[in-house]
């Protein structure tokens, strides 16, 4: 995304007259979720600065600073477990759009699962996929794979034995669905992964077009 994030954190360049973050977490509160963990590296100051306490957006916002080098989605996610409380909880990447409805992942996670992973149909960037998804289940075997959204609910168990650090998610992933621990869904309507400038200006133009 450079030159776009030389000076400007991701998650904060806009689309549809409002920045990445702030269109997540209108979709949050209106969803009915009301605390979010916010995770910061690169230029994060600003994020937690254009965003305070989350007031304005009817939720109550933490903050989990993972210093100037980000820690991978895995290792993240493992040094904000503190903040995310005993029960399951949604992760959602800062740099994809969808219209996917998370109420619906509050009843996705059934007991004994330690994950649940929102699948995509392949972009032409990732056009091999990432995971194999056989009736509800995600399964470590040959067939077609999906694109991993970048949206999903984790117990925090998934990171048993893992320690502070930088590591990935799906390593993690791939384990649990070794074990038959992990499910899955396939969402066919809009999403949208902000990688390159082309891809921001073409969410522009599509919530612009609409009106967001």
């Amino acid at each position: 995304m450079r030159p776009l994030t030389l000076a400007r954190p991701k998650p904060l360049l806009e689309a549809g007259g409002a920045p990445l973050i702030v269109h997540h977490l209108r979709a949050l509160e209106a969803a009915g979720f009301r605390d979010v963990v916010v995770n910061l590296s690169w230029l994060g100051a600003q994020i937690r600065a254009a965003l305070g306490d989350g007031s304005r957006h009817g939720l109550r916002l933490h903050y989990s600073d993972e210093g100037p080098e980000p820690l991978e989605t895995g290792g993240g996610i493992f040094r904000a477990l503190p903040l995310l409380g005993a029960g399951p909880f949604l992760v959602l990447n800062g740099d994809v759009w969808t219209d996917f409805p998370y109420a619906t992942l509050r009843e996705r996670l059934v007991p004994g699962d330690l994950a649940h992973l929102v699948l995509v149909p392949n972009p032409h960037h990732n056009a091999t996929g990432d995971f194999v998804l056989d009736r509800g289940r995600i399964v470590e075997t040959a067939g077609e794979r999906h694109t991993f959204s970048g949206l999903g609910v984790y117990r925090a168990e998934l990171f048993n034995g893992c320690s502070d650090g930088v590591f990935k998610l799906a390593p993690l992933i791939r384990t649990a669905a070794r074990g038959g621990r992990v499910s899955g869904g396939l969402h066919e309507g809009a999403w949208l992964d902000i990688g390159t400038p082309e891809r921001l200006e073409e969410l522009d133009a599509r919530l612009r077009l609409r009106g967001s």
